[in-house]
């Protein structure tokens, strides 16, 4: 008979699963009392109670509260919960129902469960004997750990406590590959000074740089040995956390045997151990001392604790050092991995390891195949993590540019790439679980690790045939940016000094560039050149290219800058260089007309008036009294047409003086206005279906070309009149007939007559005076 109880704690789980899941809100369900509760929080506690129901809703809109405010999905998605991971869940639920139960029954029930897996866990990864210690935080096994070690090896510290620890001062040995900042909270929660703690170097010359140099830790321990101090515990890893490197557990564990070291390992890498096949370095770690496991990781269990597997003959000892418990509702922390192991089963906890192993040796074959990728992995037939990079070398190679500009800062630049590399990857195929990786001999490197990843993502072998594609489609354009960046700074260099090259080495992109206008003050040319760059920054955003013009990182970077992205290899630096120097001429001229125009157009009214004036004088006496009356004059002009010269005015913005018209009504046209692709450079023209800044006769993508041909040919349909789009204003003539502000006129004309179109009106008909 099952206990109602267990069956509605699963019934609620299921329900409160079912809504928290729901990734679509439902604004039209919510009530304004719920509304008003969600926004209210913080806030004073409700005098009502409310039901479940409406606080697991209250829940779902605090985790969508963001999305629904952008009014666009999260990246950041939560874990994707399967059936055993619903199970760990459950367990947290009725750990909290056994709680409550009578202390007999539940010292019995606990004592079973903590056996159950104990049992399970040793036996799945090889660990004979093994005793077991559940724990939230990862490092809380190692701690207690050391606390053990700290008891068996001073007697007198349970009763003297820290004062025994002055005879002989106790040290803590890791490697340099430990993840950073272990050993510092070893010795801030065990109240040791950070002299106990001594890393050990990596190999430089023989062996993994990323393996501890057994040889030097050898001589390390005779040295403190020699100075009086007490060698205690040596952590090493089986599976370093950037790398994935193991180190020589073997020849480490006879070390500690000899020198009566406490061994501990830690590691990704552990998780193979449950292969029916293993390699001899890692299956030297089940002769560790002690070692740390992460099943909820591997397998895809949310909120599921970490394990520490160690031997020790003396109970007392071990519940001193807090790796037990007499505390029977403490050993409920076993309750969820308990529950999700016995729905897994031991072939389904060997299948999804193996299947992560899997994927690392499929991504591990198709990178060999890539040029300009570089691997770098411990062992190529076993490694569950793959490291790879985009390579100088290669691409230098193949590119056909000039890279010798980045000798010197080679490493920070190829740095940058690899970072734009797996930000792109990660962003592009998030099911693949890669990321970014900082090493100190390799630089930056993309990390695929599925063993931490996979069972947590879902990730599949289709995740990592997309990988690969979308890796095969960025290498060359970023191989082509590599051998480009010099081409554009040589061209930068032949535009100075209103163009600057900013050597910006952290920039994974063509380059960083920034325009200085001629300027008397130091604060005015600051002002104003960083007015003209925001200006042509937006400019150049506009233009129909594929290149990405941007301000750059946020922080870390000097001001005013426009920052050139990746390119192809079909690019014309020349022209991209070019243009960007004639759009920021022109917006510099455009600002200093713009300052000077109010005094122009005041100075050019009055002559104009002067003008009018002297033209209605002249018009009287050609003309006569009679003509200027309004009746007789109609009259006269019937009888007696009056052949007058057409005497208008245009009035020249740039020159700030007045022109005469009879040249534009004798040839109906204006007279100095070339067409717009007239003004155009001749590299600036393209073909129909041509992008910007492309050299003509160089294939390029299908795609882009066929999506940028159909966006081109329908903006020609829609102004048949004007150019494609043209990459820069059109120079300022001797006669200004435009300029670039919306505000300002493109012509002020100003005429003694008003002549009306010579099809409408009858030869020699009179039409009064007036200003245009």
């Amino acid at each position: 008979m099952v206990d109602t109880t267990l069956t509605q704690v699963e019934r609620n789980l299921s329900e409160a699963m079912r809504i928290l899941g729901d990734g679509q809100s439902e604004p039209e369900a919510l009530t304004e009392r719920q509304r008003f509760s969600r926004t209210s929080i913080p806030g004073p506690l409700q005098g009502d109670g409310q039901d479940v129901a409406t606080i697991l809703r209250l829940v779902h809109n605090l985790i969508h509260e963001e999305e629904e405010e952008e009014d666009q999905p999260s990246q950041n998605r939560m874990q994707n919960v399967g059936e055993q991971g619903q199970m760990a869940l459950l367990g947290h639920s009725l750990a909290a129902y056994i709680s409550v139960m009578d202390r007999e029954q539940l010292r019995k029930l606990t004592t079973r469960i903590q056996s159950d897996t104990t049992l399970w866990l040793c036996r799945l990864f090889r660990y004979e004997n093994g005793s077991t210690c559940f724990h939230e935080d990862d490092r809380d096994g190692l701690v207690k750990v050391c606390r053990l070690v700290i008891n068996a090896r001073y007697e007198e510290y349970a009763s003297e406590g820290y004062v025994v620890l002055n005879t002989k001062q106790p040290i803590i040995y890791q490697s340099a590959s430990c993840r950073p900042g272990l050993g510092q909270h070893l010795c801030s929660q065990l109240g040791l000074p950070l002299s106990s703690l001594c890393t050990v170097p990596c190999n430089t010359i023989f062996g993994s740089q990323h393996q501890m140099d057994v040889a030097l830790l050898e001589k390390l321990i005779k040295e403190d040995i020699d100075a009086g101090k007490l060698p205690l515990l040596l952590i090493a890893n089986a599976g370093t956390p950037g790398a994935g490197h193991t180190d020589k557990l073997g020849r480490l564990k006879e070390l500690c045997d000899q020198y009566n070291l406490w061994l501990h390992v830690e590691g990704v890498n552990l998780a193979t151990l449950a292969l029916g096949q293993v390699t001899s370095s890692i299956l030297a770690a089940t002769r560790s001392d002690s070692m740390t496991l992460t099943p909820g990781q591997w397998l895809g269990l949310p909120a599921v604790t970490a394990v520490t597997l160690y031997r020790h003959e003396d109970p007392a000892l071990s519940l001193a050092a807090g790796l037990t418990s007499s505390h029977p509702v403490e050993k409920l922390r076993a309750l969820p991995l308990w529950l999700s192991l016995q729905y897994l089963g031991h072939n389904g906890i060997v299948q999804k390891i193996r299947h992560a192993t899997t994927l690392s040796q499929q991504l591990l074959q198709k990178l060999k195949s890539l040029a300009c990728i570089r691997t770098a992995v411990e062992d190529e037939q076993n490694s569950p993590v793959v490291l790879f990079r985009f390579s100088q070398e290669t691409s230098a190679a193949s590119g056909g540019g000039s890279v010798e500009v980045f000798c010197a800062g080679e490493k920070e630049v190829l740095d940058a790439f690899n970072r734009w590399l797996g930000e792109e990857l990660a962003q592009l195929v998030p099911g693949s679980g890669v990321d970014v990786v900082e090493l100190e001999d390799e630089g930056t490197c993309v990390r695929f690790s599925p063993l931490l990843t996979a069972a947590v993502l879902g990730t599949q072998q289709e995740d990592v045939e997309s990988l690969v594609d979308k890796l095969t489609e960025l290498v060359p354009v970023m191989s082509s940016t590599m051998s480009l960046r010099q081409d554009f700074r040589e061209e930068t260099h032949r535009h100075s000094p209103s163009l600057r090259y900013i050597e910006e080495l952290s920039w994974s992109g063509l380059g960083v560039i920034r325009y200085e206008p001629q300027a008397d003050g130091v604060d005015e040319g600051r002002k104003e050149q960083e007015k003209i760059n925001t200006e042509l920054l937006k400019k150049l955003q506009d233009l129909d290219t594929d290149i990405i013009f941007s301000t750059g990182p946020e922080v870390g970077t000097e001001q005013s800058c426009i920052f050139v992205g990746m390119v192809t290899d079909d690019v014309d630096v020349s022209d991209l260089v070019d243009t960007i120097a004639a759009m920021g001429r022109d917006i510099e001229e455009s600002g200093k007309l713009l300052q000077n125009m109010t005094e122009v157009v005041r100075k050019g009214i009055l002559e104009a008036e002067l003008q009018l004036q002297k033209a209605n004088e002249e018009k009287l006496l050609e003309e006569g009294m009679l003509r200027q009356l309004p009746l007789v004059g109609s009259m006269l002009n019937w009888f007696s047409p009056v052949q007058s010269s057409i005497k208008g005015k245009t009035f020249n913005l740039a020159a700030g003086s007045l022109d005469s018209t009879e040249v534009t009504y004798s040839t109906k046209a204006q007279a100095g206005r070339p067409s717009p692709q007239d003004t155009l450079p001749s590299s600036s023209k393209r073909s129909p279906g041509q992008r910007l800044f492309r050299r003509t006769g160089v294939s390029t993508d299908t795609i882009s070309e066929t999506s940028s041909t159909q966006a081109e040919e329908a903006t020609v349909e829609e102004n048949p009149a004007g150019s494609i789009h043209p990459p820069t204003s059109p120079p300022v003539p001797e006669t200004l007939h435009h300029t670039t502000s919306d505000v300002i006129p493109e012509k002020i004309q100003m005429s003694s007559e008003v002549e009306a179109s010579e099809e409408c009106r009858p030869e020699g008909q009179q039409v009064e005076g007036s200003t245009r």
